[in-house]
């Protein structure tokens, strides 16, 4: 079972479109939206919600008042301000650290474990569909992004599906290794600009770091030349494919004001391009 995942150095330069498009392509596929923070491949291929869990991750003090003391000691030892005169946790500051549990004469500090979001298994006429929403502030996406990659993992074989999309976040963080862990090939979606080519380079170290086979893709190549011709050459002397140069259509903004991806909304240079890619990553 091949495992693509799609990812970019930055935010907006197509890798929703492409993922949405490999769904419609492919004959037996299963995705997963491993963009925890800002998920969006959802309004493109409209999941039906079949499972729904909790996502519980790092811990908040809770201060038992009825045991409670009032020594101080917790406010002394506590380094973010957590608590107040009053003895109260402000969950908010609280980073989880359990030093004044530890500390508490009357152990009046219990440590409790925060939801932090949500993943959901759903099911699309493309193939099942595994995402998740981490709640606002949260911390720990890529242990997030290693849960739904696992389940993803597991519906697909269930399943007997030959391939499983990964639709990636943007930049180098954890969550981005943990989307790339045990994948056949990162597609790095990249656009000619130079903030694109700067962070392109800088996705592609990560990639090239865990010895995942890298390819690249221009989007919207026509939209500078020059810049293009710079990265094709920035690739060559990493030794990455650049697999695709597609160019720039208001067909694409439409699809997406649609919510259908571009390979079923128009028959264009685009749709063209990402079928010969598909094809390509395939072969």
């Amino acid at each position: 079972m091949k495992q693509i995942a799609i990812i970019s150095g930055k935010g907006g330069t197509g890798k929703t479109i492409i993922a949405a498009s490999f769904a419609a392509l492919a004959r037996s596929v299963c995705l997963v939206d491993c963009d925890v923070d800002a998920a969006d491949l959802h309004l493109l291929l409209k999941p039906e919600v079949q499972e729904r869990h909790e996502f519980r991750s790092g811990q908040t003090a809770v201060i038992d008042k009825d045991v409670c003391t009032q020594c101080g000691e917790c406010i002394k030892v506590c380094r973010f301000d957590a608590i107040c005169a009053a003895f109260e946790i402000d969950p908010i500051s609280c980073e989880g650290c359990a030093v004044c549990s530890h500390i508490c004469p009357a152990k009046a500090i219990t440590m409790e474990e925060n939801i932090s979001g949500e993943w959901f298994v759903s099911q699309t006429k493309y193939g099942p569909f595994v995402h998740a929403r981490l709640g606002i502030a949260e911390e720990n996406s890529g242990k997030l992004v290693t849960k739904i990659k696992q389940v993803a993992t597991e519906r697909a074989e269930k399943e007997k599906c030959d391939c499983i999309i990964v639709d990636g976040p943007p930049g180098i963080g954890c969550p981005v290794i943990a989307s790339m862990a045990g994948v056949d090939v990162a597609v790095i979606v990249t656009e000619p600009t130079l903030s694109g080519i700067h962070d392109m380079e800088r996705v592609a170290g990560v990639a090239q770091h865990f010895s995942i086979p890298t390819k690249v893709v221009i989007n919207k190549y026509d939209i500078n030349q020059e810049n293009s011709e710079a990265i094709v050459a920035i690739c060559q002397k990493k030794n990455m494919e650049v697999v695709a140069h597609i160019p720039f259509s208001q067909k694409v903004v439409e699809s997406m004001v649609h919510g259908v991806p571009v390979v079923e909304f128009c028959h264009d240079h685009v749709t063209q391009e990402i079928i010969a890619l598909w094809k390509k990553l395939n072969s």
